[in-house]
């Protein structure tokens, strides 16, 4: 029971977090405890913490945390692009390690181990198309051609100079502060790709995010699949529906099925011998008997 509020408790302290930091500025949550929340979140907190650090250290450590800032927020630099390829090589990595072992398994073949190596290459691919392409640099050079591309309409975009390059600005265009460049059709600057998202690499983008969408899924569809194929392979259902006498409900089953995924070695240690199987004696057979 103590289990249950305790994750009661972290999922509406977790639901909190989440609403105070994207809808805290909302004016519905004006003068209100999410507010204040919103503010320590996305202000409160390093202002309290620059001033810690000033007041333990000086104003030399207020300078080094202000470098690291600049550093991480103001200039290009690979940590997000390098925090990207440690996710998904330490993801990949626990999956190989933790679920390979049951493929091929009750409901996956074996052509699963080829296909979650090229759904993450894949992933890799967008991801290094997207770093490092040309996102539509705007120069002196080339400017005439996109100003023939994307005219101005003299309501939204006028014609204007970019005051650090020297050059006319293209409609839909912007000078990128971090890159120090023009970019034509400008969306934004993605730290996790250390490039500036425009004109000749937005598909590209695009391409990552989708592709990185359906790899969850099919992730996640896998390994609830490799679960389900050793709750069938070990019988758990026969053995807690007959030798436990559990009723055969989904909400009497479910606690204890949710037990088994959490102590499976225990659960084996003590399963029935009489009805152990091996996964290939629990395997539908594929042809008729002779």
């Amino acid at each position: 029971m103590a289990e249950q509020w305790i994750l009661i408790c972290h999922g509406l302290a977790t639901l909190l977090v989440v609403v105070s930091f994207l809808c805290g500025q909302w004016p519905i949550f004006q003068g209100t405890p999410i507010e204040r929340l919103h503010y320590f979140l996305t202000f409160g907190a390093y202002d309290y913490f620059v001033r810690f650090i000033g007041a333990v250290f000086g104003s030399k450590g207020t300078h080094f945390v202000f470098s690291i800032e600049h550093f991480c927020c103001d200039r290009p630099n690979p940590t997000l692009q390098v925090i990207y390829l440690a996710i998904i090589g330490a993801t990949y990595y626990f999956i190989i390690n933790s679920s390979f072992s049951y493929i091929p398994g009750y409901y996956l073949s074996e052509i699963h181990w080829y296909t979650s190596f090229f759904a993450v290459g894949v992933g890799i691919l967008f991801f290094l198309l997207t770093s490092f392409s040309d996102p539509g640099t705007v120069k002196a050079d080339n400017v005439s051609e996109y100003l023939s591309a994307y005219p101005y309409d003299n309501i939204i975009y006028t014609e204007k100079e970019c005051s650090t390059c020297k050059i006319p600005k293209p409609a839909r265009s912007k000078h990128c502060s971090i890159c120090n460049r023009c970019v034509a059709r400008f969306d934004h600057h993605c730290g996790w790709m250390n490039n500036c998202i425009g004109e000749r690499n937005t598909r590209y983008f695009l391409a990552f995010l989708l592709w990185h969408f359906l790899l969850c899924i099919y992730g996640t569809i896998a390994l609830g699949l490799v679960l389900a194929g050793r709750l069938k392979e070990l019988r758990v259902i026969y053995i807690l529906t007959v030798y436990y006498g559990i009723e055969n409900s989904f909400r009497s089953l479910a606690p204890h099925v949710v037990q088994f995924l959490s102590y499976w070695q225990d659960f084996l240690d003590t399963m029935p011998t009489c009805v152990s199987r091996t996964p290939q004696q629990t395997r539908p057979s594929s042809g008729k008997s002779t």
